[in-house]
């Protein structure tokens, strides 16, 4: 006995947009990146789509938000990432965060700005908007900001507004 299946391509247009067919949708989604067996971050997401149409540079979107903990060597929770959008490029390895980003550190520092973009190859995260730096002593503003992947070294390119500038004791 023979069994065959037939679908019309037309019928299941019907059932499947178009512009659907190209994807995969996971919800409460988490994503670790580890080194050695050691967590170094773990990106958590409520929804997330992947755009599949080009495999080779296959696209994780999250419109609804995410946040990533970044670890350190104690395997504790250095710093949080949290934005209301995000996109992972998979073959440029870079995640461009957008709309109300903020991250907190342990310091306790807090960066603001509207985009984000973190390198994973580089490990690095930088940004050409407006940004707003929180220290427990100061506010920094200005646009364009550079850091490491864990926020230890960070610079703002074009600093504005008023800063103290601590004592260096030089003679």
């Amino acid at each position: 006995m023979n069994i065959a299946c037939q679908n019309e391509l037309p019928k299941i247009a019907e059932v499947i947009p178009e512009e659907l067919i190209d994807q995969e949708l996971a919800t409460e989604v988490e994503l670790i990146y580890s080194d050695s067996a050691i967590i170094r971050v773990i990106v958590m997401g409520d929804t997330m789509i992947t755009h599949t149409k080009n495999r080779s540079n296959a696209e994780q979107e999250f419109p609804a938000g995410i946040k990533v903990d970044f670890y350190g060597p104690s395997r504790r929770v250095q710093s949080e990432l949290t934005s209301k959008y995000a996109i992972r490029y998979e073959a440029k390895k870079q995640i461009v965060i957008r709309d109300s980003v903020v991250w907190k550190s342990k310091e306790p520092e807090i960066l603001e700005t509207e985009e984000l973009i973190w390198d994973e190859r580089d490990e690095k995260v930088f940004s050409k908007r407006f940004v707003k730096i929180t220290t427990p002593e100061d506010v920094f503003y200005g646009y364009g900001f550079e850091a490491d992947q864990e926020f230890k070294k960070w610079k703002i390119l074009a600093p504005m507004g008023e800063m103290q500038l601590k004592e260096l004791g030089v003679e």
